[in-house]
């Protein structure tokens, strides 16, 4: 992931809360919440719990037969594999808190857009992931249930163990080669190398 797209991932994970923060405000100033919000808030919901108890039943109740869950890594996973996590251990979140910023509905169809926040274990430590998604929903009889999903990751926290500090090497005092980040990375960079004897980029 490039800088750029990084830092536009960032700005749309900003705005998203700024937006929620906003919509949270203006239901605190009118006391009521938009049915739309909370309809899709409580399905949302039950997917977060039906995860973080491992709940295969109440998976069920959320993802439609035909889902397809793209992650934040690119992995895609049908239904059935996203309930098979469920049913090993160590493996999928520890938990999953996804929370609602947009709503929009095109016939029997709701499109979902929101921000989550999820967690697991690794041998390294546990890993916190702060992302946006997006769902599709399909309204079947008198249940929503998601027929796409898709993530993306925004800031990713690991706690990782102490390890013992390295002592320190004696820093030489001769002078060292100039590094230009981004520019030249070495015989397979694209970048054709430094002029010898001059610290600027070729032109």
């Amino acid at each position: 992931m490039g800088p750029r797209t990084k830092s536009l991932l960032i700005d749309l994970f900003c705005m998203s809360l700024l937006a929620a923060s906003a919509g949270a405000q203006q239901a605190t100033k009118t006391s009521t919440v938009p049915p739309a919000f909370k309809e899709m808030q409580q399905v949302e919901d039950r997917w977060n719990d039906a995860v973080t108890k491992r709940d295969q039943y109440g998976l069920e109740l959320v993802l439609a037969p035909q889902f397809i869950g793209i992650s934040a890594t690119g992995d895609v996973a049908t239904r059935n594999q996203q309930i098979a996590q469920l049913l090993v251990k160590g493996a999928g979140p520890d938990s999953l808190e996804q929370k609602v910023v947009s709503v929009r509905f095109v016939g029997d169809v709701a499109i979902v857009n929101g921000t989550y926040v999820m967690s697991w274990k690794t041998d390294k430590g546990p890993v916190l992931e702060k992302g946006i998604f997006s769902h599709v929903f399909e309204h079947v009889r008198t249940n929503w249930l998601c027929l796409n999903s898709q993530r993306t990751v925004v800031a990713e926290d690991s706690k990782r163990a102490a390890t013992p500090e390295k002592p320190k090497s004696k820093r030489s005092d001769a002078q060292l080669p100039v590094h230009i980040p981004l520019v030249y990375k070495g015989p397979q960079s694209t970048q054709p190398p430094p002029q010898p004897g001059t610290d600027q980029p070729p032109q």
